[in-house]
């Protein structure tokens, strides 16, 4: 474990292949049955908008949205990642565009009527440029919806589940955490496949770094969402992991969706 380290572009480039793939055109299980349906709740309708995917990934969201009628710019700062996202995206009109998200040198300012991040600023080293950023290429009364993971239980290695089990309740869950007041950045190990395992770098920060970050660059917090597993998500988690996830996904939420209006 270390303080808050450098950036993270070489260790999403090396996994951009196997993360591709894992996304596919719907998302994986975790976006698809858990974080999403939040997070483009949030979102809303976006025909006709000006919308702005930070940390786009392989752009399926920026797809998605582009067919609904969005017009998408879709930001990463991992080549690969934005190679692979061009490379599904043939066709549709979206705008791709490899660059960091706390320097967004080709973006005008009062663009955009909804900028979202999609499980990226917890990934970045210079979350409050990208805040910045973000509420920089805003129109007034624009939006800024964001997902991470849940700054108050899922603090990476210093948080846990743990489970009791008694007569009464056959199994109680608790999430176990340490550590939460102090930002810091270790690597994350990620299986990609046939015992591999690939890294890269996550960041803690805890929930009032970002209220207070949000609130330096001109941001009113609007809503804050946990978002709860559905039955696809439950069911596959206790198939591949037993009850254990199953049951405490039902109690502590892991994720958190942030809107925040620019004034």
């Amino acid at each position: 474990m270390t303080r808050l380290g450098k950036g993270n572009r070489d260790g999403w480039d090396a996994l951009s292949d196997w993360y591709d793939l894992k996304q596919g055109e719907v998302g994986d299980l975790w976006h698809r049955a858990l974080i999403d349906p939040v997070l483009l709740k949030a979102v809303g309708d976006c025909r006709g908008k000006h919308v702005l995917d930070l940390g786009c990934g392989n752009g399926y969201l920026s797809r998605r949205l582009a067919r609904q009628g969005a017009e998408v710019t879709a930001v990463d700062a991992s080549p690969k990642m934005i190679k692979n996202a061009k490379a599904r995206g043939r066709g549709s009109a979206v705008r791709y565009v490899c660059s960091s998200a706390n320097q967004l040198r080709d973006v005008p300012n009062s663009k955009f009527d909804i900028v979202f991040a999609n499980m990226s600023l917890m990934d970045i080293s210079d979350a409050e440029g990208a805040v910045g950023e973000a509420a920089r290429v805003l129109k007034k009364g624009g939006r800024f919806v964001v997902s991470i993971s849940h700054p108050c239980f899922d603090v990476l290695s210093n948080s846990g589940w743990v489970a009791e089990k008694a007569l009464a309740n056959p199994l109680a869950v608790y999430r176990k955490v340490r550590g939460y007041r102090e930002p810091f950045s270790e690597m994350v190990p990620w299986n990609i496949g046939d015992g591999s395992k690939g890294y890269t770098v996550g960041y803690h920060r805890p929930l009032n770094w970002y209220a207070r970050v949000l609130h330096s660059k001109g941001l009113a917090i609007t809503a804050l969402e946990e978002p709860e597993p559905t039955r696809e998500f439950i069911e596959r988690e206790q198939e591949q992991q037993g009850d254990l996830d199953g049951v405490g996904f039902q109690e502590v939420p892991l994720h958190l969706v942030i809107e925040a209006v620019k004034l």
